[in-house]
């Protein structure tokens, strides 16, 4: 892990910025303690990171679970009562992981995948915008698009318009140009510039301007503008912000029904983000599912004894820590490390941050989701792509995330069931070992998403220096997930010296440069391989 710590420790600076007021906004969203959204985001970084096969992912208190969480803290008589909660979905989400139900995190259709990635990235944007310009009415990390205060996403915006604190945004234009600036150009100058990561330079220039004109009435940010960590006077206060849960309650019908509630919401959303990380990975790393159970388990045990929120892997951190040059683990580690040792010693320097400067820094995150061009990708794709992604993307922006993804899964198996109903789809290996590691995999007439898990494993599974067949000429339907499959697993091959030769109805060919390629370029009188 240390030979990425180049690459690594300036992701982990951005993901900490990122971080930070996401765990104050969803606490505060939650109804909980500020300072439990803190402990979520340190246990995610640093138990749940070191325990996770994820190199990419980072784990913390999620949007998703907000609503539940605010409304379980008043029907179990208080936060402490939850928190027995919080442990016990830990110690379900740990039963999950030994049963192996991670194979669930295989079987989303990956234009439900990208439909909730692009649909993350809107929502950011739309919910960014009033924070951008000094609009701080909604908590950061409120994804849903009915406010608790009665507003909603776009009346949000609308307010923003009558209620602009000029040094807010004059603060958060500049950074945002930094930002552009930094990544377009100086980062192609000269190796510091990719070193030094722009979104560290904005916070500066944000806490410089904060102090600067503080005594300005026309440029200067009020406290409620800026991050709002707690500040301790001494040790015991500082000791006095954890929470414990209250086992008297253990027996309450009600704990467990919230308890499950917790373990399969922060499961669910777990699976899609490691699904969505390792789709986003430019090493095509491949994220042992059980095992990520296993430390979300363990990660919310341990944030429920000490008063912490739910955790779960979070795709808009992981993604910063991507689009950052994450490669390793290490990354979400030293961004827990740096919650908590800033939480402990610089708290007052924190509360300096403007909001707005760290709401440039999700702008970019967020257009990095959603980039245009992905919705004539997915557009070309054919419908059977397009509507269960443009359903995802609605679902999350103008009801909630959890909603979003459900409706886009349930469209997703409506459009696979009606393409798939009349042949059966199976995946089968012939040839697997004759002395020479040759093995021919042959395809079945509808290869769709279901196949995933299957293949996946077929071949993960495969040893160095083999030589695999891969044999389509009877497949009538090719689903653009096992395209992708193929893709991801070509650039892997190489490294581990596999061969591969494709043999179709158009010819043999030996190492295709590209699958998604090859299978776009095939004439569609031939096969309705999408």
């Amino acid at each position: 892990m240390f030979k990425t710590i180049k690459n690594d420790l300036p992701a982990s600076i951005v993901v900490f910025f990122v971080a930070l007021p996401l765990c104050l906004g969803i606490a505060l969203a939650s109804g909980a303690p500020l300072f439990s959204g803190l402990i979520a985001g340190i246990i995610g970084g640093i138990v749940v990171g070191s325990l996770s096969g994820s190199k990419v992912g980072v784990s913390g208190p999620a949007a998703g679970l907000a609503a539940i969480v605010l409304t379980a803290i008043g029907s179990l008589g208080g936060y402490q009562n939850f928190l027995v909660a919080v442990v016990l979905g830990g110690v379900i989400q740990l039963i999950f992981g030994i049963l192996k139900a991670g194979i669930i995190g295989y079987y989303f259709p990956s234009s439900v995948i990208k439909g909730m990635l692009t649909g993350i990235g809107i929502i950011i944007i739309l919910k960014q915008i009033p924070h951008f310009f000094g609009y701080d009415a909604t908590p950061e990390g409120s994804f849903s698009f009915f406010e608790v205060d009665g507003q909603n996403t776009f009346s949000d915006l609308i307010n923003t318009l009558k209620y602009i604190t000029p040094g807010s945004a004059i603060v958060g234009i500049v950074s945002l140009g930094v930002l552009i600036l930094w990544e377009k150009v100086l980062t192609k100058k000269a190796k510091i510039f990719q070193l030094i990561q722009g979104p560290l330079v904005v916070v500066v220039i944000g806490v410089v301007f904060f102090n600067l004109t503080k005594d300005s009435e026309i440029w200067g940010i009020a406290q409620t503008h800026l991050v709002s960590v707690p500040v301790p006077d001494d040790a015991g206060s500082f000791l006095a912000q954890f929470s414990f849960p209250n086992f008297s309650v253990i027996t309450n019908p009600d704990v467990w029904i919230v308890a499950f509630t917790v373990a399969l919401v922060a499961s669910l959303e777990t699976l899609l983000c490691v699904e969505a990380t390792d789709r986003l990975d430019p090493h095509k790393n491949v994220t042992p599912t059980n095992r990520e159970l296993l430390a979300q388990g363990t990660g919310n045990i341990i944030s429920g004894l000490i008063g912490g929120l739910p955790i779960t892997q979070v795709i808009v951190r992981s993604s910063a820590n991507i689009q950052s040059g994450g490669v390793s683990k290490m990354s979400a580690i030293i961004h827990g490390f740096f919650l908590l040792i800033s939480v402990i010693l610089i708290p007052r320097l924190l509360n300096m941050i403007p909001l707005s400067v760290l709401a440039a820094i999700l702008l970019v995150v967020g257009y990095k989701l959603a980039k245009p061009g992905l919705f004539k990708k997915m557009y070309n794709l054919g419908w059977k792509q397009w509507i269960p992604f443009i359903v995802t993307i609605l679902g999350i922006v103008f009801i909630d995330l959890l909603w979003g993804i459900g409706l886009g899964l349930a469209v997703g198996i409506v459009v696979i069931l009606l393409k798939s109903y009349q042949n059966s789809h199976f995946l089968h290996i012939e040839d697997k070992s004759n002395g020479k590691h040759k093995i021919k995999m042959t395809l079945a007439e509808e290869v769709t998403f279901f196949n995933k898990g299957a293949i996946i494993k077929e071949l993960e599974g495969l040893p160095r220096d083999t030589y695999l067949e891969i044999n389509v000429l009877n497949t009538r339907y090719l689903d653009n997930d096992i395209v992708e499959i193929l893709e991801d697993f070509a650039f892997k091959a190489k490294e581990r010296h596999i061969d591969i030769k494709l043999v179709s109805k158009r010819g043999i060919v030996e190492n295709p440069d590209s699958f998604i390629e090859f299978f776009e370029q095939r004439p569609k009188s031939d096969l309705s391989l999408s």
